[in-house]
């Protein structure tokens, strides 16, 4: 609204000075006249570069607020990183699954998948593990790998003595697949209650990869 009323301004003094000149030639004082047209071509191209500059300003990213409509990770080279709202929400559920953690709580999904009563992306069973990809990824390859007993072992700070040789048969089925799917390196994730972020009390360990993974996480 402001520039408008600048422009206003300013082609009626370019008139007023038209007019004043076409009367001072007539009078034959051309010196005037020149001094007059040289104040007009002045003000004109004041005028042009104000107008560009409005224009240049009206595109840029502050004007059209880009930072705010688009979300962190819409372009982002990395588009499975998890964003601030879905880590808090993890952590939320985390909170919860903890007060709930026992081995006589009911069943989890892991139990419900392994029953076949829940279906799952399956990439490997034998009778002490299953592995199978994870229906919320974080990477481009995730999948996870449980001990199909759960026998006290909701999470890895509770393993006992005797487990000591089922926990070494999760890492190398976990190596193994790992080498499979990411032959450019994975990593292997073992989340430990409440601080730990752990949602579901059946020990289970992440494996992910397929990109370059950021240090250090969470």
């Amino acid at each position: 609204m402001v520039l408008c009323l600048v422009v206003s301004l300013q082609l009626t003094i370019i008139l007023l000075i038209s007019a004043v000149t076409v009367g001072f030639s007539s009078k034959q004082d051309h010196h005037l006249s020149d001094i007059l047209g040289m104040l007009t071509k002045k003000i004109l191209s004041c005028t042009v570069l104000a107008l560009t500059a409005r224009t240049i300003k009206s595109f840029s990213p502050a004007a059209v607020n880009l930072s705010s409509s688009v979300s962190p990770n819409t372009n982002s080279k990395h588009p499975y990183s998890l964003s601030a709202r879905s880590m808090s929400d993890e952590v939320e559920k985390a909170k919860e699954a903890a007060q709930l953690a026992a081995d006589g709580s009911p069943p989890t999904i892991f139990d419900k998948i392994i029953s076949g009563e829940w279906s799952s992306d399956k990439l490997y069973e034998d009778d002490k593990c299953m592995a199978f990809r994870d229906v919320n990824p974080q990477a481009p390859t995730h999948f996870l790998v449980i001990p199909k007993e759960r026998d006290g072992l909701t999470q890895l700070s509770l393993a006992r003595e005797d487990q000591k040789e089922l926990l070494g048969h999760l890492m190398y089925v976990a190596k193994d697949l790992g080498k499979k799917e990411c032959p450019d390196g994975f990593r292997i994730i073992i989340n430990d209650g409440k601080d730990g972020a752990q949602s579901v009390y059946h020990l289970h360990l992440h494996v992910m990869g397929g990109r370059q993974l950021s240090w250090p996480p969470g």
